[in-house]
């Protein structure tokens, strides 16, 4: 199906997002796009865990996902930040699913190492299937990145993995990272659009730097030959085309020759 457009909530942005960009995202539907949401929820995790007490295991300075904290992401992920999202539609007039990777076996995962990170993740099928038929009745699949475990049970995925293989297993012909900034600034000014070699030599004489360099090196690993564009766009819903699609920095491989 063409016009599919995976659009990623980071876990520090899901608080944040204002009605416009609800609003925007139903601006994509009327032209006849078909957004599909993957969210995390990394902070209200946090939070959940500090307040069942439940103490934070580490190896090797990783956070091990025991039992008892995947059973907390998803009570977070799947009830409290999903019917959130979900909810924030009913102002838009379109209607938004919300699913976990759980169910219908959306999202399939194996684990990633149980004796280092316990029980984390590696995306290895998507229920394409499942997705198109939500898709095709007009709604908005919104999904927490909890998966079904191959050999059994569940497991917690990364919601940048998630998001990137649910794009690729649909053939999105874009990915959005939408996130607390407006995109890559340049002396002031957002850049609507940027290469991968742009973004090396940004990265290189400094003008990107901190937290922005991961989201460009993650935006950039995204590409495919399918999926040509990955985009960087803030919550705030504030930045906006006139349609009243939301509005980033996108970023491209290489910028096409005009003829």
């Amino acid at each position: 199906m063409d016009g599919i457009v995976v659009i990623k909530c980071g876990g520090s942005t899901v608080e944040e997002l204002s009605a416009d960009f609800f609003q925007s995202i139903a601006a994509m539907k009327d032209m006849g796009k078909h957004p599909i949401i993957v969210h995390g929820g990394g902070p209200a995790i946090n939070d959940m865990l500090v307040t069942m007490q439940i103490k934070p295991e580490f190896v090797d300075g990783l956070r091990k996902t025991t039992a008892e904290v995947l059973e907390t992401a998803e009570l977070v992920l799947s009830g409290k930040v999903n019917k959130k999202i979900v909810t924030a539609f009913q102002d838009t007039s379109k209607t938004a699913i919300g699913l976990s990777g759980v169910d219908g076996d959306l999202i399939k995962a194996s684990p990633l190492n149980l004796d280092t990170l316990g029980y984390v993740g590696n995306v290895e099928d998507v229920n394409q299937t499942l997705l198109l038929h939500i898709v095709k009745t007009g709604s908005i699949p919104v999904i927490a990145p909890i998966a079904s475990d191959i050999n059994g049970g569940k497991l917690n995925v990364n919601a940048d993995v998630a998001a990137a293989a649910v794009a690729q297993a649909m053939q999105a012909e874009e990915l959005m990272f939408v996130t607390d900034v407006d995109g890559v600034m340049i002396d002031g000014n957002m850049q609507e659009t940027l290469t991968v070699s742009d973004i090396d030599k940004l990265v290189n004489d400094g003008t990107i730097y901190g937290g922005m360099i991961p989201k460009v090196r993650a935006a950039a690993d995204s590409l495919t030959d399918k999926l040509e564009k990955v985009t960087i766009a803030n919550g705030n819903g504030k930045n906006r085309h006139e349609n009243g699609t939301l509005k980033g920095t996108t970023i491209i491989k290489e910028k096409r020759a005009v003829h």
